[in-house]
């Protein structure tokens, strides 16, 4: 909730410039849902996707306030990001990995991309449980899907004590974790899912950081948080991500 129509066409058009015809990097820009429409009038025509930052599980009905699969679709969505950390671990959401593998499911049915977001909190990495939760919250969250539509989901690995609080993970505490979600892919789903499998950073991604951490051998990309808020700082970033 930082953004108003008139910074959110300008962000937009600002990446679109500096993207360009530029193929080697999949970019998208997630805005909130008043924008979409708007958003998505700008980046038309651009190698630069539209995604949502949440959905509800239904196809449709009674349901105030909310907004379906298909309504993204409708306004031109290619992906959708569930299970945001805040979303988690907020008291007034507190989603769970059922309602969120929920939210997988019908945005999958959909045609949509996921990125799915997963990671803890400082007092769970403190007590040594970030495996645990880790393998809880991607256990929970993609329960029922098989390697056909694994391959239209991302993972974002988001170390919460890592996101605006001062702290920051280390080059290897972003690969161990980042290991760890891939090796467990590799379990479930098999090596070809495993390999194909982008998965992002989310640990306050920055222009100065983002080139050493998409060096890590299982860091695939990036989900930028406040980064993106500057378009110049998101587009260092995308460069930092070309091969």
């Amino acid at each position: 909730m930082h953004t108003t129509a008139a910074t959110a066409r300008q962000l937009a058009s600002s990446v679109v410039r500096g993207v360009g015809a530029e193929g080697r990097v999949k970019v998208a820009v997630c805005p909130p849902f008043p924008y979409l429409a708007l958003v998505g009038d700008v980046l038309r025509g651009s190698p630069v996707a539209l995604g949502a930052q949440n959905l509800y599980p239904e196809e449709e009905g009674a349901f105030t306030g909310e907004v379906s699969p298909e309504m993204l679709r409708d306004v031109g969505c290619q992906y959708v990001l569930l299970g945001h950390s805040e979303r988690r671990r907020k008291p007034e959401l507190a989603e769970s990995n059922a309602f969120i593998n929920r939210k997988v499911h019908a945005a999958l049915a959909a045609g949509l991309h996921v990125i799915l977001c997963l990671g803890e909190t400082l007092e769970e990495r403190q007590a040594g449980q970030t495996e645990a939760v880790l393998e809880a919250q991607l256990a929970g969250s993609l329960a029922g899907l098989d390697p056909a539509r694994m391959a239209r989901v991302v993972l974002a690995y988001e170390p919460v004590w890592a996101i605006g609080t001062g702290h920051s993970a280390t080059l290897e505490q972003a690969q161990q974790a980042h290991a760890f979600l891939r090796r467990r892919i590799r379990e479930t789903f098999g090596e070809a899912t495993a390999a194909a499998l982008p998965i992002q950073d989310g640990g306050s991604v920055k222009p100065d950081n983002a080139a050493a951490l998409l060096r890590q051998p299982d860091v695939d990309g990036a989900l930028v948080g406040g980064a993106s808020l500057d378009a110049d700082h998101f587009l260092a970033i995308v460069r930092a991500a070309l091969p």
